[in-house]
């Protein structure tokens, strides 16, 4: 019996590709080495970031890259494809994973350590960004036909990391064995090839089958490629090793790869970033104490590392709040983070309840905080004409401030550091929306940056929206604002306690695995 779905719609047109890339391509200055996993989520974003420390501070030049990232969690880099526009150099965006692990290795983010980056909109597929350019929303099975074509681009990109550092570690995607697709694989072993990189397998310990994993990958690799791999790690290990130990022996016995060691699973992982929305389905690790501020899981939800520095305060409890529950009565605050679906989020807040949840949480004299599409959400309606974000069309908004949004195709991307002169505040973040507002309500700022309004806030000053992302890793204003809204700052140092917990990974890593021998497989 066979089963198939219907593929009836036509390839879309191939978007404009001139890409420049550098001729005669720039020579390797050093060395570099691949992390591949067995399956999506067995962590080499995290490992890589913590390599990127650790040989770091041995004093080398590291970069981090990975072809294509599949995240709705970005950041914005220094540089960009784009020609510059009217107010100077445009800038570029690349998954958060690869600015963490550029901040890791001491580096500013660029467009070339991450240049295809997939932003997921669940009724159009994806939005396609390569090195900082939006080419559009493509369906998957379309999207394969396209990958081929920004090959070059990845590979160009490499090159131009590799020319400037000492190592590059290079992150696969996902599974480095899906076979049904390596025919327009740009970034497992299709990559590896063009770039002939040495090849590290990284399995988990902490959903069990890992040995299974491992010889599965062997069995699914053809011969060149269970050469081009040089060893296999174990990751997120918790337990006794001498139980385990027998099952690492095996691999290498089916195999023939050798088992380069295990890493402990990092407690402190929870401090940084997260890649992408897979870690919201884990338990919500609120304080049960002091200012709650509740956090719709909004479909498509976006940027939501916005929220990291509140969830490290210990005298705020951030809640998550999951479908089919109730916004909890008790909240302080309600606040909707940015989303790639803005009209399919809002359609989930009402399918939820969650549109009644907040009149009553208003009425009750609470706080309601839109962010970027939050902001959008928080007017009166957002139209999509154009079906930027789906099929076309517009959808009532909450109606808590006097405004509208128009979804365009231009998408806007500004770093910003500057003072708010309302409260006195230095704020650092950037703006990444593709919607423009209008209406009465932005004559009533929630932000005036250097003069410059930005934001609303509603006549009574309990609804406040912005477009920017970040705005409480500022650790002046996250403690102007939660002392605002009631509650009890710490005098946290959000970007120590990062750097902190990078340098306790990089600690650990050195611990765990014998980071010279890995460093000898680079070539």
């Amino acid at each position: 019996m066979t089963f198939s779905l219907p593929d009836h719609d036509p390839v879309p047109p191939l978007p404009d590709l001139d890409v420049p890339l550098l001729t005669p391509p720039p020579p390797r200055r050093g060395r570099a080495l691949m992390i591949q996993g067995t399956s999506s989520d067995v962590g080499k974003s995290l490992l890589v970031a913590g390599l990127c420390r650790a040989y770091a501070r041995r004093g080398l030049k590291v970069a981090p890259f990975k072809a294509q990232n599949m995240s709705n969690n970005a950041a914005v880099t220094v540089d960009s494809d784009l020609p510059p526009g009217p107010d100077g150099p445009r800038r570029g965006e690349i998954g958060r994973a690869q600015a963490l692990q550029a901040r890791a290795a001491g580096l500013a983010p660029s467009i070339h350590m991450n240049p295809v980056l997939l932003k997921p909109q669940a009724l159009v597929g994806s939005q396609v960004v390569l090195r900082g350019r939006a080419l559009g929303n493509w369906p998957a099975r379309h999207y394969h036909h396209l990958k081929p074509f920004l090959l070059p681009a990845v590979i160009d990109s490499y090159r131009r990391v590799a020319a400037e550092a000492d190592l590059v570690l290079v992150e696969g995607a996902g599974a480095a064995t899906e076979t049904w697709i390596k025919q327009c694989d740009i970034t497992n072993m299709r990559l590896a090839e063009e770039a002939d990189l040495p090849v590290v397998l990284l399995t988990d310990n902490d959903r069990g089958g890992a040995l299974a994993a491992v010889v599965g990958s062997w069995m699914l690799h053809d011969e060149a490629e269970r050469a081009r791999v040089k060893g296999i790690l174990v990751n997120k290990f918790r337990g006794y090793f001498s139980l385990y130990e027998p099952a690492c022996r095996t691999m290498t016995e089916l195999t023939g790869w050798p088992f380069l060691g295990v890493a402990r699973w990092f407690e402190g992982a929870a401090q940084l970033p997260a890649e992408d929305a897979l870690a919201l389905e884990r338990p919500a690790t609120g304080a049960g104490a002091g200012l709650i501020v509740a956090v719709p899981h909004l479909d498509g939800v976006a940027n939501f590392d916005d929220l990291d520095p509140l969830g490290a305060e210990p005298g705020v409890d951030l809640r998550w709040v999951r479908h089919g529950q109730p916004i909890p009565a008790e909240a302080d605050v309600v606040l909707l983070p940015g989303s790639k679906t803005t009209r399919q989020a809002l359609a989930t807040l009402r399918t939820q309840g969650w549109d009644t949840d907040i009149r009553a949480h208003l009425r009750r004299g609470g706080r309601v905080v839109g962010i970027c599409a939050g902001f959008q959400m928080l007017g009166y309606v957002v139209r999509d004409p154009d079906g930027i974000e789906g099929p076309p069309g517009e959808t009532e908004g909450l109606g808590l401030l006097d405004l509208e949004t128009v979804m365009t195709r231009e998408k806007l991307l500004t770093e910003v550091e500057t003072t708010d002169t309302l409260s006195g505040q230095v704020l650092r973040g950037y703006e990444m929306h593709m919607g423009r507002t209008t209406g009465p309500g932005l004559d009533h700022p929630w932000f005036r940056l250097d003069g410059r309004p930005e934001g609303a806030l509603s006549a009574d000053g309990r609804v406040m929206g912005t477009y920017l992302h970040g705005l409480f890793g500022s650790d002046g204003f996250r403690s102007h604002w939660i002392g605002a809204m009631g509650g009890r700052a710490s005098g946290l140092d959000h970007a120590a306690q990062i750097e902190a917990t990078l340098d306790a990974l990089a600690d650990q890593l050195e611990q765990d695995l014998d980071l010279d021998a890995l460093l000898a497989l680079a070539k």
